[in-house]
């Protein structure tokens, strides 16, 4: 009994080590606990993504289905926004990470500066085309008239303010990859607690705040993350993370520069063969109509809820791969990535069984309607199948690009979307009118392959040898 207290009291003190953020060297001593205290706040910080997206969708859900299917169109597009921030976090997370290993501190606030530029430049860019067309691109995903009229707004607003997410997410790649995980938590704590504040406020009005419906949810959102990134500014100026940044730094440097686009172009071009097939897989759910467009949206934001939390623990092995490379220690960095991986995959069975079990309970808490109920639970059902393939893949992909090799999982994300899943959906769901069913089964039989693939070239090594 007292070995067990003093068990749960350390793992209680690391906890809130974790959480504080005391400890940002993860190339020496325990890899569980280094696992532990990166994982900690990065699931925590994925919580809170997740916590907002459920919420989120319940609010909308009150308003109606149209504004559920707007949501689900919307983010489907947007996710290519999501391709370019993540594929830019992953270079500033391995950058960052591969100079703090080496003790190179300048070098990895060069790196955070020239990311943070490089990704304020697409946002604008980005934000005007979404902005200006926004009723073009519903109509391009397959959207009715009256769905269009109801939900371009919110549509032309995130889209329109999507620097908010693209610098949120750069940024706190930048504070993860220098081992400043519990900032970044902190970051999505306040940004996603605006959120859940707000929402109801501008979807529903209150006060002198009108009704905006679920342009309204768009709004909060906005003020949320901007609130949030001005945080971030405010943590790298004043110099409360172990990057601190200051005006001066704000000067183009090329051979940084070059070096940052060169390994963002493999997670950019890698995650846009993820979103831009998940853009397609939307378009062929839109073909079976709202109700089960909405089901599906609602199924992906609570899938998200338990998503976030292993892709916490992947970005933790993302970490630990790059200082630990950048300390010369490869195989530390080998075993951090296969007992994250396993981690990873016992909480993934636990959720998928959960899944399996109360699907229809848990889609009916958003919406009763008996189509969005029945293809809602469904989804979540097939996808759960193959969750814990789903924590593998996630963690070892993750571990690739946390070494600064881009390439190899955007050639397994080619042949698992675009050679597999596109086709195989169509064929099942259209060609054989198998229905909308035939588009999940394809989501879980790539996400299967992708594991596999994705452990088998792992296994080979060749992550080890790269540099940046």
């Amino acid at each position: 009994m007292t070995q067990n207290r003093l068990s749960l009291k350390q793992l209680f003190k690391h906890f809130i080590t974790a959480v504080t953020g005391k400890e940002t060297n993860y190339t020496t001593g325990s890899i569980r606990k280094a696992i532990f205290m990166l994982s900690i706040p990065m699931i925590l910080e994925m919580m809170m993504e997740s916590i907002f997206a459920i919420v989120d969708i319940a609010y909308v859900s009150k308003v109606s289905v149209n504004a559920v299917a707007t949501i689900g169109l919307t983010e489907s597009v947007i996710t290519l926004v999501y391709a370019i921030a993540i594929g830019l976090s992953m270079a500033a997370t391995a950058l960052v990470a591969r100079r703090v290993g080496e003790k190179d501190i300048q070098g990895a606030k060069e790196s955070a500066v020239q990311a943070i530029l490089l990704g304020i430049v697409v946002a604008l860019i980005v934000g005007a085309i979404g902005f200006l067309y926004a009723r073009d691109i519903l109509a391009l995903m397959g959207a009715e008239q009256d769905l269009i009229d109801e939900g371009y707004g919110y549509t032309q607003l995130l889209i329109g303010g999507n620097v908010t997410i693209l610098l949120l997410f750069l940024i706190n790649a930048i504070f993860r990859g220098a081992g400043d995980a519990s900032v970044a938590m902190w970051t999505l704590v306040l940004s996603n607690g605006l959120n859940i504040i707000l929402d109801p406020i501008f979807i529903f009005g209150w006060g002198p705040v009108p009704e905006y419906g679920v342009m309204g949810a768009a709004i909060a959102t906005n003020i949320g993350r901007g609130t949030a990134v001005l945080f971030q500014f405010g943590i790298l100026f004043f110099g409360w993370s172990r990057i601190k940044i200051a005006f001066k730094d704000f000067v183009l440097n090329l051979k940084v520069m070059f070096n940052l686009i060169k390994v963002s172009l493999g997670g950019i071009a890698q995650f846009l063969i993820g979103t831009s097939s998940w853009v397609f897989l939307m378009r062929m759910v839109s073909e079976f109509g709202s109700e089960v467009l909405a089901g599906y949206t609602i199924a992906i934001r609570v899938m998200l809820f338990t998503l976030m939390p292993a892709w916490g623990m992947s970005n933790a092995a993302a970490t630990l791969v790059g200082q630990n490379l950048g300390a010369q220690q490869p195989d530390r960095a080998e075993k951090s990535v296969w007992v994250t991986g396993k981690y990873n995959a016992y909480f993934m069975f636990i959720v998928s069984l959960i899944y399996l079990l109360f699907a229809k309970t848990i889609i009916g808490w958003f919406n009763g309607t008996p189509d969005v109920v029945k293809y809602g639970a469904i989804c979540l059902q097939v996808m759960a199948a193959g969750y814990v393939f789903y924590g593998y893949g996630m963690v070892v992909t993750q571990a690739f690009n946390g070494s600064g090799d881009t390439k190899t999982p955007t050639k397994i994300n080619f042949i698992a979307f675009w050679l597999f899943q596109l086709p195989f959906a169509y064929l099942t769901a259209i060609t054989f009118d198998f229905g909308v069913i035939g588009v999940f089964w394809a989501i879980t039989l790539a996400e299967v392959a992708l594991a596999i693939i994705a452990i088998v070239w792992f296994k080979k090594g060749q992550w080890k040898r790269t540099m940046i």
